[in-house]
């Protein structure tokens, strides 16, 4: 009767355990929101569309599972798309906003600015792999935007 009483309530405390193993992860949970929490958002280096211009100072390197917003900036010297179909298909796009309205597309494939302005775009990096964004025709690495999704 001992042992059984003894194996009861080993028994007992072994999901206490792993509950309290649970709790090492803190930086891992997030609030009602999810992936969008506040927690889990990060700012990227804005884009500047602009004639002859870098698109960025550096490449970014991104983490699946992660909110990410950014802006993209033309100064409207010249009309400029990009274009990074494989990107697009590798993220959720959340929300996109032109002006103060609030797109949320399906999907995407490319942008273009025929005159000066501003959009930020909203999204979780999904699918780990290299991809790049880059203004269509241009071949200088500085109109090309390489991304790393870890």
């Amino acid at each position: 009767m001992r042992k059984f009483i003894t194996m009861l309530a080993i028994a007992a405390t072994l999901p206490m355990a792993a509950m309290a193993d649970d709790d090492d992860d803190d930086d891992m949970k997030f609030g009602m929101a999810g992936l969008l929490s506040a927690k889990n958002k990060h700012d990227l280096e804005p884009i500047q569309l602009s004639a002859g211009m870098p698109l960025t100072s550096e490449p970014w390197v991104l983490k699946s599972g992660s909110y990410y917003e950014f802006e993209i900036q033309g100064d409207g010297s010249q009309e400029l798309a990009l274009v990074g179909p494989e990107f697009f298909r590798a993220i959720w796009i959340d929300e996109i906003v032109v002006e103060g309205l609030e797109i949320r597309p399906l999907g995407l494939d490319s942008i273009e600015f025929d005159e000066a302005g501003e959009m930020e775009i909203g999204f979780i990096a999904l699918k780990p792999g290299s991809y790049y964004i880059k203004i269509p025709g241009s071949t200088g690495e500085t109109q090309r935007l390489a991304i790393t999704i870890e």
